[in-house]
């Protein structure tokens, strides 16, 4: 055989040696349950943010990706239907949001890769073993900031001049809020402010909570993300505005609905950076063996239009903190 004949053939070799795995990755096709207290429309921005990630890692849906999407609508007792349902349609990967659903991964699969795209306090709540080593098929990311409650009394406190009573709006059910109360107790005594529960875990409990927010001279709420308070956020929106209620939430979405502040983590940038999970463990790494991340990006956001209508003078000290003022 001629050198250059030999040339042409390792080149041509070498060639066809990365198309023929392209062709490989691309033949293979990929299966996300995802299990949600949401819809999706609910949770579009979120979603969006992860599908932009996966697809700059190349799996991208109707080509090589399915994603089944479940939501318990609020009602965290759907959850562990929902999730034998993920596991009978052979979901490569598992995908929740909030500590209920990833309890009901939990129970569901032993096997499954588990990825929880936000969870409150993994460890407390018995989903991990802990945060460097979660153990088994569950891994993800953490939305806990540190000190957020008394941050979000604060703030509360700069906003509304004269809080002496804050109702705490969530499902004192959830896990993660009983341990949130306790936080939020002891915030309150140390900034002299009164605190007590507004109970919500069905859509009928709503009303009701703010008539008691009312009858107990209320001067503010601190609205928690718990499943339920999620699923109804246009409603929580449309009575604080009624009941002229200033209250502060733990994420932007409420605040670009209507609500007057939120601080808390981005959570676009947690689907982002949650992608990045899905596609290591498509690869190969084993859930085990990849930590619970810690939140890096965090906001202070304000509704300029919702103060105005609450007739409420915003301070220049928190214009200047905010990260962003919805007008």
């Amino acid at each position: 055989m001629k050198r250059r004949e030999l040339i042409t053939l390792l080149g041509g070799a070498a060639v066809v040696g990365p198309v023929a795995v392209r062709a490989q990755q691309a033949t293979k096709h990929y299966r996300i349950g995802m299990l949600f207290p949401t819809s999706p429309t609910a949770n579009a921005a979120n979603l969006n943010a992860f599908r932009q990630r996966l697809q700059e890692f190349g799996y991208v849906e109707g080509r090589n990706l399915v994603i089944d999407y479940r939501s318990a609508e609020g009602r965290p007792d759907r959850f562990p239907v929902l999730a034998a349902e993920l596991v009978n349609l052979k979901a490569d990967l598992i995908m929740t949001r909030g500590t209920p659903a990833a309890l009901a991964a939990k129970s569901a699969t032993r096997t499954i890769p588990v990825v929880m795209a936000v969870i409150g306090e993994a460890v407390e709540t018995g989903v991990v073993a802990s945060i460097a080593h979660p153990g088994g098929n569950i891994t993800g990311l953490s939305s806990v900031i540190a000190d957020a409650v008394s941050k979000r009394l604060e703030l509360l406190s700069e906003m509304v001049q004269n809080v002496r009573r804050i109702g705490r709006l969530s499902d004192s059910n959830n896990p993660v809020s009983r341990l949130e109360w306790d936080n939020i107790q002891k915030a309150a005594r140390s900034l002299r402010i009164e605190a007590y529960q507004l109970d919500v875990r069905r859509t009928e409990d709503f009303g009701r909570a703010f008539e008691l927010a009312v009858s107990q001279r209320a001067d503010a709420l601190i609205v928690g993300i718990d499943d339920i308070v999620q699923a109804n956020m246009p409603i929580v929106i449309e009575l604080t505005a009624r009941h002229r209620l200033p209250a502060i939430y733990s994420s932007r979405e409420y605040v670009e609905a209507g609500g007057l502040m939120s601080f808390g983590v981005n959570y676009p940038d947690l689907y982002r950076r949650v992608a990045v999970y899905v596609d290591r463990i498509f690869k190969g790494t084993k859930p085990s063996d990849l930590p619970i991340e810690q939140p890096t990006k965090v906001e202070f956001v304000i509704n300029h239009k919702t103060a105005k209508a609450l007739g409420i003078e915003i301070p220049p000290t928190l214009l200047a903190r905010a990260d962003e003022v919805i007008e």
